[in-house]
Parts: C-alpha cells; sequence; structure tokens
C-alpha cells in the first residue's frame, strides 16, 4: 500500500501542494472579512480599538471609511476568486490522480491474473476475482487520495490553524482544543471496531455476484426445472445479507459521527464563554479575533470530523486490500526459469518419466506415469471419470508443475523451456470449448490474429466447421455471442478444433474432442482429425473406445496410474482394463447385458 502511494508521489504532491494553498487563501479570506468587521466597528464604535491591519501597513489617510471597507471588500472577492479557480485545478488534478491509480491498478491486477498459474484459479471463483478487479480496486485507490493524502492535508490543515490560533490567544486555542485528544481516541477506537466489518462486506459481496453470475449463465437449467422462484429467493438471500452488513456499517458511522461531532460542537461553547468575556474587557479584537477564531474553530472542527472519514476509508481500504494483493503477491507458480531454453518448433518427441501430482496434498491424481511418444505418432489415452486423463495433458501443456518425475519435450524438461514457445507449438482442444464473444473468424483465428481468411477456411474445413458457418446469415463474420451462446455443443466443439488446427502445431492435444457431438458429425470430426494427423504428434483422450480406433498405441489410465498400453488389437486380445471397457460401451450402445461370455 505505502509502494502504491509512492508510486504516484508526484501527482500526490500536486494535490497536496494544492490543498495547501487553498488553506493560505482561507486563512487570507477570513482575516480579510475580519479586519473589515473591525473598520466597521471602529466606524461605528469610535472608542472601539482600530482595526490592526496586518504587517503594520495602514490605508492611506486620505482614504474614507467607505473607501476602506471597499478595499477590504475587494481583498475577500479577490480572495474568494482565487480559491474558487484553485479548488476546480485541485479537483482536476484529484480527479487525475484517482483515474489513473485505478486504471493502473486494475491493469495490474489484470496482468498478473494472466500469469498465475491454473492452481490459482481452481483455488479462487471467478466471481470473486470479478469483484476484485471491479470493485476492490476502487477502494484500494481511495487508500492514496482518501487516507495518504487527507491524512498529510489534515495534518498540515489543523498545524496551520493551531500556529494561527497560538497567534491570537493562546489560553483560548488551549481552552477550544482541549478535547481534541478525546477525538484522537475515538478515531482509534471505531477503526479497529470497523475492519472485521469491512472484510465480512467483502465476502459478503463474492457470494452476491456468485449467485448473480450462475443464475445468468446457469438460466437454461433453472427454466428447464422451473426453479425460478428458488433462484429468486437465493439471489433474494444474498442481497439481504448484504443489506443487514452494510446496515451494521451505517449504523456504527451513524452513531460514531454525531457523538464525534458533539464534541467539537463543545469548543464553539468555551469559545462564546471565553472569547466574548475577552472581547468585552477590550483584549481579544471582535472582527480579526473573535470572528476569525470563530470561522478556524468551525475548519478546526470540520477537520477533525476528517478523522472519522479517514478511519472509515482505512478500514474499508485495507478490507479490499487484502483481497487485492492477494492477487498482486501470489507467487507465479509457472514461469520461465533463468536458463529457459528456446523452441523454435518441436519435433514433437514426449516423455513423461515417473511423472506423480496431485491437485492437493494427500490426494493423487497421477502416479508413477512413465510413456513415451515419438514424433508423429498418434496417441490414446483412455479411463474411466476421474482417473488423471485431462491432467496428463495438462502437465505437458505445462499448466501445473510436475509434483514428482519429468515432463520432455523434444529431449528438454519443460520446465527449462520458454513457457510461450512450448504453447505455441501445442494446439489444445479443451473437453468444454471456450468461445469469446466475436465473429466466428476472429474465435478461429485467435492464436493467430493476423491469419487471413484462406487458412481460417482451410482449419474450418479440416475441423468439419465450414459447412455449418457457411449457412450462417454471415458466415465467418457471423457474431457467435458470449459463450457461443448462439452454436450447439457440436459446432462450438469443431470450432475449437478449428482455432487449435489453425496454429500449425507439431503437437496436438485433443481432450475428449468428440464428446459433445452426434454420431455423424464425430465421424466428420474423426475423418478430419485424420487429415490434421499427418506430420505431428497427437494425444487423443476420450472416454470412448470408439474414439481411438485409429490410435498408434494406448495407454490405459486407472486410478491415477497406467496399466496397460499398446494398440487397439493387442489391447483388445488382452481381454484388460481396455477390453472392460470397450465391452462395457458396446453393450450400452447395442442394449446388451454386460454379463461374461
Amino acid at each position: 500500500m505505502v509502494a502504491l502511494a509512492w508510486r504516484y508521489r508526484w501527482l500526490s504532491l500536486r494535490v497536496l501542494l494544492l490543498n495547501m494553498a487553498l488553506i493560505a487563501l482561507n486563512l487570507g479570506g477570513l482575516s480579510s472579512a475580519g479586519l473589515g468587521i473591525d473598520v466597521l466597528r471602529h466606524e461605528l464604535l469610535p472608542d472601539a480599538p482600530p482595526a490592526a491591519w496586518p504587517g503594520g501597513w495602514m490605508p492611506p489617510s486620505t482614504w474614507s471609511p467607505r473607501a476602506t471597507l471597499a478595499f477590504v471588500a475587494f481583498l475577500v472577492l479577490l480572495f474568494a476568486a482565487v480559491t474558487a479557480l484553485l479548488k476546480f485545478v485541485a479537483a482536476v488534478a484529484s480527479a487525475e490522480l484517482s483515474q489513473q491509480m485505478v486504471i493502473r491498478l486494475r491493469a495490474d491486477v489484470y496482468d498478473k491474473l494472466q500469469r498465475l498459474s491454473f492452481r490459482f484459479f481452481d483455488a479462487h471463483d471467478s466471481s470473486s476475482l470479478i469483484g476484485r478487479v471491479a470493485a476492490d480496486v476502487q477502494a484500494v485507490r481511495s487508500f492514496v487520495d482518501g487516507v495518504v493524502l487527507k491524512v498529510l492535508t489534515v495534518g498540515l490543515t489543523l498545524a496551520v490553524y493551531m500556529a494561527y490560533m497560538l497567534s491570537l490567544h493562546v489560553a483560548l486555542t488551549l481552552a477550544c482544543v482541549a478535547t481534541s485528544p478525546l477525538l484522537w481516541w475515538g478515531a482509534v477506537w471505531f477503526s479497529r471496531r470497523m475492519r472485521p466489518l469491512y472484510l465480512r462486506g467483502g465476502e459478503l459481496g463474492d457470494r452476491l455476484i456468485a449467485a448473480l453470475v450462475e443464475s445468468v449463465q446457469g438460466m437454461a437449467v433453472i427454466k428447464g426445472f422451473g426453479r425460478e422462484p428458488e433462484a429468486m429467493a437465493r439471489f433474494a438471500a444474498a442481497n439481504s445479507a448484504l443489506r443487514q452488513q452494510r446496515r451494521g456499517i451505517f449504523w456504527n458511522l451513524s452513531l460514531y459521527q454525531p457523538a464525534m461531532g458533539f464534541l467539537t460542537q463543545i469548543n464553539q461553547l468555551v469559545l462564546i464563554g471565553y472569547g466574548g468575556y475577552l472581547v468585552i474587557r477590550g483584549d481579544f479584537p471582535l472582527g480579526a479575533g473573535l470572528f476569525v477564531f470563530a470561522n478556524l474553530i468551525h475548519e478546526f472542527a470540520a477537520q477533525v470530523g476528517q478523522i472519522v472519514n479517514i478511519a472509515n476509508s482505512i478500514q474499508a481500504s485495507l478490507a479490499a486490500a487484502e483481497r487485492v494483493f492477494e492477487v498482486l503477491d501470489a507467487p507465479i507458480e509457472i514461469a520461465d526459469s533463468p536458463a529457459a531454453r528456446p523452441l523454435p518448433r518441436a519435433a514433437g518427441w514426449i516423455r513423461l518419466d515417473s511423472v506423480s501430482f496431485a491437485y492437493h496434498p494427500g490426494r493423487p491424481v497421477l502416479q508413477d506415469v512413465s510413456l513415451e511418444i515419438a514424433p508423429g505418432e498418434r496417441i490414446g489415452i483412455i479411463g474411466e471419470t476421474g482417473a488423471g486423463k485431462s491432467t496428463l495433458l495438462a502437465l505437458i501443456a505445462r499448466f501445473y508443475d510436475v509434483d514428482a518425475g519429468a515432463v520432455f519435450v523434444d529431449g528438454c524438461d519443460v520446465r527449462h523451456l520458454r513457457l510461450h514457445d512450448l504453447r505455441r507449438n501445442i494446439g489444445i482442444v479443451f473437453q468444454e470449448p471456450f468461445l469469446f464473444s466475436n465473429t466466428v473468424a476472429a474465435n478461429i483465428a485467435f492464436g493467430r490474429p493476423d491469419a487471413p481468411l484462406e487458412e481460417i477456411e482451410r482449419a474450418a474445413r479440416q475441423a468439419a466447421a465450414h459447412e455449418f458457418i457457411s449457412d450462417l446469415p454471415q458466415g465467418y463474420e457471423n457474431l457467435v455471442g458470449e459463450h457461443g451462446v448462439n452454436l450447439s455443443g457440436g459446432q462450438r466443439q469443431r470450432l475449437a478444433i478449428a482455432r487449435a488446427l489453425l496454429l500449425d502445431p507439431p503437437i496436438l492435444l485433443l481432450d475428449d474432442a468428440t464428446a459433445a457431438v452426434d454420431p455423424e458429425t464425430e465421424h466428420e470430426i474423426q475423418s478430419a482429425i485424420q487429415q490434421a494427423q499427418q506430420g505431428r504428434t497427437t494425444v487423443l483422450v476420450s472416454s470412448r473406445v470408439s474414439a481411438l480406433e485409429h490410435a498408434d498405441r494406448i495407454y490405459v489410465l486407472q486410478r491415477g496410474r497406467i496399466v496397460e498400453s499398446g494398440s487397439p488389437r493387442q489391447l483388445w486380445e488382452r481381454r484388460g482394463e481396455y477390453w472392460r471397457l470397450a465391452r462395457q460401451q458396446l453393450c450400452e450402445d447395442f442394449a446388451i447385458p454386460a454379463t461374461e461370455p
């Protein structure tokens, strides 16, 4: 937080200097108004003390009382005009500081999110991350302009006002500020009380966003099961919980602010009693003394009252900062090593050497997995749900680092290769295809934004997607909608395959790429994949035996271990786990009882 304030020190210093100039102008305006009151009083009551002009200066004796008052009025108007202009400049400078911080901080958080590993996203909800980028960044920004700058401004303002009041009358000043220690104690107490409330507010805000996001994304399921009332009730409950929590914060503020305001009003009572007594005795001027002192006490109380807002801002910004800096300070687990090697274009040789991996300690997903894939080889990975098939692909692309063993590409440990080069050599089709809210062409060309339309169409033909794209109202320029909502599951999957093929990668990883398509489309995609596999290493993960019939070799995973490997024919003849899966699926497809022969 301090580093953030230091980054914007020059802009902050400009805002601080402008505020200091406003304080000086305010004092000048008050002194001029007080001087005018003393001039007028002396003219009305000749026995009253004459006005004490600053610096010993006196108006020329030739000036009439009207000219003297006109001069004082001009000074008051001049101070007011310059103050108004400077307030505008200060407001612009403060807004510039705020916006620069927000934009830079959001960019920093987004940049860090792009570099964090999948493990971080596994541990944090998307709604929580959205809240940190959108709302919490604003609260962190308030630490600089709402805490650091205000503390400096309030501190310097109080110091200047205190010095000025002491110069007018020491005893009266000390009597009027006697309640200030109570105000400071109250600010400290309030600050400690509010911090846990703001932390809880952040958590409830995340729950509200999560309820909204899930409801919008799962609208088809909600309507399909007729659960709209329950969804509304869930959102209302989250909204009500946040409202009640905010109500507690506002209740505390509503009690604290009047209590502090009451203490500051005691100062005015002291001024009226003690200050009025001094004026009556002739020991204190009415205008340049009591009037100015009354306004300074009011300003002094207002600045002390800022402590309430500062204490509130501190807790709000600290609670938000914990969430924002959890992202900014999170360790980057997957990064280039200092001696990382380039990988211009891989040959496609892959080896896993005694690889073990777990998402959570003590719950291994892969255990002592070893396999070797030659360049251009077509490899299938099969196993039941939860066997570790998708995790194996994630380790090849280095979405995670292994816990034990090593993954090699072209004979080099992937941890010693440049991460960007490694992933540019790999085309990936995920089990659940994700499409951006953009055109069909832009989604296919996501990995190569500069790809010409001819190559985009070629990749679409390879993925059996060109025909349905041509039937769209605007063809390749048709918008797919958020998450590809305008397309079927099979169409989204084929666009994802085309996106991978456009890169012309030497290594192709397919994570159950035909899972969301009908049998006819599956056949078309399988034929297209057969063509795309030429000259590149392909690793195809599937829970369906039929999807791996053209594989050169198949590895069977069971509970994170390789239990079988060989060609489809060899595995069938062994009558092991592969045979069991194939026979079970065959029986399911043709409704045959799965009994032993």
